[in-house]
């Protein structure tokens, strides 16, 4: 059971998140100009899923973009350590013999951040591209155990 309301859309990426940059608008939907500011050329933003999990070595981003090669996604990491996952998905091109009857996979500009904790080897990142998925692996250094000296106690 998730602690996520349902009406938020069961979305993974919780808003609960502290290192989630996303940017959730609650009126992408409506036929309306979103208030939001957000061009028709980001609508994709919301649309791309990654999981990010944290394993004792590494954190693990994975992104679903299904028809996407790898040369259209570009993966950066900013200064103040945050991650940027960006892309496009062209749209296909129209042939003025085709008649379209259902349209739902979406092209357009896409933009995801988050913001990577302080144990983050930011040296060592490394993404790949297979079937669709990217997967981005950033190394965590490891936690140094205190030194911890017994004092005798005089008296």
């Amino acid at each position: 059971m998730s602690i996520i309301p349902s009406f938020l859309g069961n979305r993974r990426n919780s808003i609960f998140d502290p290192f989630s940059l996303d940017v959730w608008d609650p009126f992408k939907d409506f036929p309306l100009s979103s208030p939001s500011g957000l061009s028709n050329e980001t609508s994709t933003l919301v649309n791309t899923r990654v999981d990010w999990k944290e394993t004792p070595e590494a954190h693990v981003f994975k992104a679903d973009l299904p028809g996407i090669k790898k040369e259209e996604v570009k993966v950066e990491v900013e200064d103040d350590r945050v991650l940027q996952i960006t892309g496009e998905r062209k749209v296909e091109k129209e042939d003025k013999n085709d008649t379209w009857h259902h349209v739902e996979r979406s092209s357009g500009k896409f933009t995801r951040r988050f913001r990577l904790p302080e144990n983050a080897k930011m040296d060592q990142i490394k993404a790949g591209m297979e079937n669709g998925v990217l997967t981005i692996t950033v190394p965590k250094e490891e936690v140094k155990k205190p030194d911890v000296k017994s004092i005798e106690i005089s008296g």
